[in-house]
């Protein structure tokens, strides 16, 4: 009985947990005759690990009934771009290449099994941080992906 306890929490946690993102506006895509329409819905975040970063992420959002009560099934289709808003000083494990990979976004985009998550690559060689953008599902994931390469500058 008390692994269904702790399953049926971790189900509503996901289930009623927000994105941190901060949400910019939208656009509709497919007018519903029931709910919500589809929409394409652009959030900002910063990176939690690196200050002076800003990604401004877009995303499929479904509507109509299915979406409006929480249980539709988002598209895997989204972009990104990341920019320098501040002073950017990296940690020793991020310049030595042992924070490859962070996850620095999370959205659940359905139920229970499938998110769409930014991941943080550093190119040592260049100075650039890289954001990953994809979907990825208990079973099987999806290709659609977009990158966004961040050169870091002096901040003035």
């Amino acid at each position: 009985m008390n692994i269904l306890k702790k399953l049926v929490f971790l189900v509503l946690t996901l289930v009623i947990l927000p994105a941190w993102g901060e949400r910019i506006g939208h656009v509709d895509t497919n007018f519903k005759w029931t709910g919500p329409d589809d929409k394409i819905i652009i959030e900002s975040f910063d990176d939690p690990g690196i200050s002076g970063v800003t990604c401004f992420l877009s995303r499929a959002k479904t509507g109509g009934f299915k979406g409006a009560i929480g249980v539709a099934e988002d598209s895997s289709d989204a972009s990104i771009d990341c920019r320098q808003t501040g002073p950017i000083n990296l940690s020793k494990k991020i310049k030595d290449g042992k924070k490859q990979g962070d996850d620095v976004f999370k959205k659940r985009t359905s139920m229970v099994f499938k998110s769409m998550q930014v991941v943080r690559f550093y190119d040592k060689k260049h100075n650039t941080l890289i954001y990953l953008v994809y979907s990825d599902r208990v079973i099987e994931g999806s290709p659609k992906n977009s990158i966004s390469a961040l050169p870091i500058m002096k901040w003035q």
